[in-house]
C-alpha cells in the first residue's frame, strides 16, 4: 500500500469517527455545537500531511503486523492529537492563519462579531479555541479506544501514547518558557525541539505501532535510533519553513516565527556564530514586524552561517536515522516506506 491509499484511509477513519461526534453533537444542541463540529471537522480533513499516523502504521507494519481497517483507525486517532496540539499552539502564538485557513480563535473571534454577541469577540474566540483543543485530545483518546484493535494491543500501546502526549505538553511549555526566558542556546533549542516535536512526531508514533504489532525491545530499540534523530530534523526543517518559507505554500504569513520571537535552533546558531545581537534584540519577537524587517533578520541568519549550519545538521540527522534504519530488522516493504517518509519529512517545502 503506498502512502496516497493510507492518507485515504485514514481521513476516511477520520471523517467517520467526526460524523459520530457531530451526531452527538447535534443531540445535546444542534445550532449552538454546529460551528464546532464544522472548525474541527474543517481542520482535522481539509489539510495536513498525515506523517504521524505514517509513521505509526509503518512500524506496526515493519514489525510484521497485519493490514487492518482497526489499526488504520487507531493511528489516525495521532491526528487528532495533532489537531489539539496546532489549535492551542496558535493561540499562544497569536497566529492568525493555519493551512491558509484563519486559525480556529479568529475563526469564532469572528463568530462572535458577526452574531453580533455581548463581550470581547477574541476573548471568546481564544476560550472557544482551547477549549476545542481539549475536546480534540478527549476525542483522540476515544479514538485510538474504539479503533476495534484487540484489548491485548491496546494495553500495550496504551503507555506510548499517553508517555506521548506528556512530553508534546511539556515541550510546548519549554518552548513558551524559553521565548520568555530568551535563552538562545543551541542546547536549549535542540532540548524544545526534541520534546515538542522529534518525539511526538516520530519516535512516539513508531513505538506506538511497534507496540500494536507487538514488537521486540530490539526493534523498538532501532526505532528509537531512527526516530529520534528524524524528528529533529523535521523540526528543523521547520524552524526553516517559519523563516523562509514560501506563505503560498506553508500557509501562513512569511516570517511568523520572528514575530513570534520563536528562539529555535536557526536563531541560536545565528548567534553563536557572531551575529550581531542587538539586531534580534530589536526586531525579533515584534509582533508588528513588517517585511523590511523579516529581510533583515534573514539577511543576518544567512550571511552567519546559520542557515548553512542548520541544512547541515538536517543533513547529519537525516544519516543519523537512516543508518540506524539499515540496522533494524523490519519488513522490506517497510524499509522502503520509511526511506521515503525520512526523505518527505525533511526535504519538504511545507
Amino acid at each position: 500500500m503506498d502512502r496516497a491509499d493510507l492518507r485515504t484511509r485514514v481521513r476516511q477513519a477520520l471523517g467517520d469517527f467526526l460524523h459520530r461526534r457531530r451526531t452527538r453533537l447535534a443531540e445535546i444542541e444542534l445550532e449552538a455545537l454546529a460551528p464546532v463540529a464544522d472548525a474541527v471537522e474543517a481542520l482535522v480533513l481539509q489539510g495536513g500531511k498525515r506523517l504521524r499516523p505514517a509513521f505509526a502504521y509503518w512500524g506496526y507494519r515493519g514489525a510484521g503486523g497485519p493490514d487492518e481497517d482497526a489499526v488504520v483507525a487507531a493511528v489516525a486517532a495521532l491526528e487528532l492529537v495533532q489537531a489539539s496540539a496546532l489549535i492551542h499552539d496558535d493561540v499562544m502564538d497569536g497566529s492568525e492563519t493555519r493551512r491558509g485557513e484563519p486559525a480556529v480563535h479568529r475563526r469564532f473571534a469572528t463568530l462572535h462579531e458577526e452574531a453580533g454577541w455581548r463581550g470581547d469577540p477574541a476573548g471568546f474566540g481564544t476560550a472557544a479555541a482551547i477549549l476545542l483543543g481539549d475536546l480534540c485530545l478527549v476525542w483522540s483518546d476515544e479514538m485510538l479506544h474504539a479503533s476495534g484493535v484487540a484489548p491485548e494491543a491496546l494495553g500495550r500501546a496504551r503507555p506510548v501514547f499517553d508517555e506521548m502526549r506528556t512530553e508534546v505538553t511539556i515541550g510546548q511549555y519549554l518552548d513558551v518558557q524559553t521565548q520568555a526566558t530568551g535563552d538562545t542556546s543551541t542546547a536549549r533549542a535542540s532540548l524544545v525541539a526534541r520534546f515538542k516535536s522529534a518525539k511526538y512526531t516520530i519516535e512516539r508514533p513508531l513505538l506506538l505501532g511497534a507496540a500494536l504489532a507487538g514488537a521486540s525491545q530490539t526493534l523498538a530499540k532501532a526505532y528509537e535510533g531512527y526516530g529520534l534523530p528524524l524528528g529533529e530534523a523535521f523540526q528543523l526543517r521547520d524552524d526553516v519553513l517559519g523563516v523562509f518559507g514560501d506563505p503560498a505554500v506553508t500557509g501562513k504569513p512569511a516570517g511568523d516565527d520572528l514575530r513570534e520571537g520563536k528562539r529555535t535552533y536557526l536563531i541560536a546558531a545565528a548567534l553563536e556564530n557572531g551575529a550581531p545581537a542587538a539586531v534580534f534584540d530589536e526586531l525579533l519577537g515584534n509582533p508588528e514586524l513588517d517585511a523590511g524587517g523579516v529581510a533583515r533578520l534573514r539577511e543576518v541568519i544567512v550571511d552567519s552561517g546559520a542557515l548553512r549550519r542548520t541544512e547541515d545538521r538536517i543533513g547529519h540527522l537525516t544519516g543519523e536515522a537512516l543508518a540506524a534504519l539499515d540496522g533494524a530488522q523490519v519488513t522490506e516493504e517497510a524499509r522502503e516506506v520509511l526511506t521515503g517518509l525520512a526523505q518527505a519529512a525533511t526535504q519538504r517545502t511545507v
